[in-house]
């Protein structure tokens, strides 16, 4: 299961216990922030891509959609999402758990601007019943990646491109 791949790198970093386990699923946005009990856009949701061989990760905030004029520039391709089966094969979590942890050798995790507003998101952990709270920074240093992108619309005050 993606949640026990999760858990023990997590308890490598001596975080396992950050891991919140729920008795309702968290697999959507909105579900997650009902069990939460916080607002849908701290929910960290990853969406996974693909370019032809590559596959793309974007770790975006749960409020923020893709915008493909963005996503283009950023990635010289079209958005196209991967299938659920997809997303195990490729990726290695099964929509609803998607996380940027302990993915597939080649995954490229990319986060998003929208992401840095907040002091702190909450991205699953492996499971469709699971999330952890992180720092922007933290979710950089656990998710392996350094790079951020800026290929969301709709999280931006009126008016702010």
């Amino acid at each position: 299961m993606s949640i026990e791949k999760v858990r023990g790198y997590f308890r490598t970093l001596g975080i396992e216990d950050r891991i919140q386990e729920f008795p309702v699923s968290s697999a959507t946005v909105a579900l997650a922030a009902q069990a939460l009990g916080v607002e849908e856009a701290r929910i960290a949701k990853s969406l996974t891509f693909k370019i032809e061989d590559r596959t793309i990760m974007v770790v975006a905030a749960g409020d923020a959609k893709v915008d493909n004029t963005r996503y283009k520039a950023a990635f010289g391709g079209k958005a196209k999402m991967l299938t659920p089966q997809e997303a195990v094969e490729r990726v290695g979590h099964a929509v609803g758990g998607v996380c940027p942890f302990v993915v597939n050798e080649g995954v490229e995790v990319y986060l998003d601007e929208s992401l840095r507003r907040f002091d702190t998101v909450f991205p699953a952990a492996g499971s469709a019943n699971s999330a952890v709270e992180l720092t922007c920074g933290e979710l950089a240093q656990y998710a392996g990646t350094d790079k951020w992108v800026d290929v969301c619309k709709g999280w931006r005050p009126e008016g702010e491109a």
